[in-house]
């Protein structure tokens, strides 16, 4: 059994917490199988388009896995598919931009389910919002964090903290943002991340030494969101 297996069997799927306000849902599902909320992302589209539904965001763990984006430009394996698999990591193409990443257990991902004109903005003010999202939370948490011209996500020098993915379909987001906060940073060497040669990724665990739990980082996050993507 290795590392990943290790700490996935180690690992629960939670009881769903919802947190709802007037214009805006947020579900926490824990830790769950990244094709299982690919499905649902879709589904919850589809309703938000036909507004069955407010805007909503889903916070996650998965197991780990390594997903292809849409620019095969950027999709770089630095071992086999054949080797990845057999390491207990699913690999999964998608249609969201940007190129490779990874997730596992003690990575947070947030993917927003939002109508981009009933909040008024267009893509790139909406990347730019996550991101100010992400930065705010790693505030919070003892680390400083900054953007980079023309490379969505979050840094700390020359190290990065999170990633950006987003798809929007007729107005209406889906995936999302990465922030890692303690997985381990092993399962990105099966990658160039986000197709970017030599990218040393970090988590706060890495540059802080503390390991927080999940549920106070989703907890501190969960206003920030509020803030940033509720129209009420």
């Amino acid at each position: 059994m290795n590392e990943f297996t290790k700490m996935d069997s180690m690992r629960q799927t939670s009881v769903r917490r919802t947190t709802t306000k007037e214009s805006l849902q947020i579900f926490d599902w824990g830790l769950v199988d990244y094709r299982k909320m690919l499905r649902i992302q879709h589904t919850k589209c589809k309703e938000r388009r036909s507004n069955q539904i407010p805007n909503t965001i889903f916070l996650v763990e998965h197991p780990a896995v390594i997903t292809l984006g849409a620019r095969q430009s950027r999709n770089k394996l630095l071992m086999s598919r054949c080797d990845i698999v057999q390491n207990n990591i699913d690999i999964v193409e998608i249609r969201r931009g940007g190129g490779t990443t990874a997730h596992n257990p003690g990575q947070l991902v947030i993917y927003p389910i939002l109508n981009l004109q009933q909040l008024g903005l267009c893509i790139r003010e909406y990347i730019r919002k996550l991101e100010a999202v992400g930065a705010e939370l790693l505030k919070k948490l003892n680390v400083n964090s900054t953007r980079k011209k023309d490379f969505p996500g979050l840094w700390i020098e020359n190290r990065k903290i999170a990633s950006i993915g987003v798809r929007v379909s007729r107005l209406t987001t889906y995936h999302g943002m990465a922030i890692n906060i303690h997985n381990d940073l092993a399962i990105f060497e099966y990658i160039a991340p986000c197709g970017l040669e030599n990218v040393e990724m970090t988590s706060i665990l890495q540059e802080t030494g503390t390991r927080y739990n999940m549920t106070e980082v989703k907890n501190r996050l969960i206003p920030l969101l509020t803030t940033h993507f509720s129209n009420s």
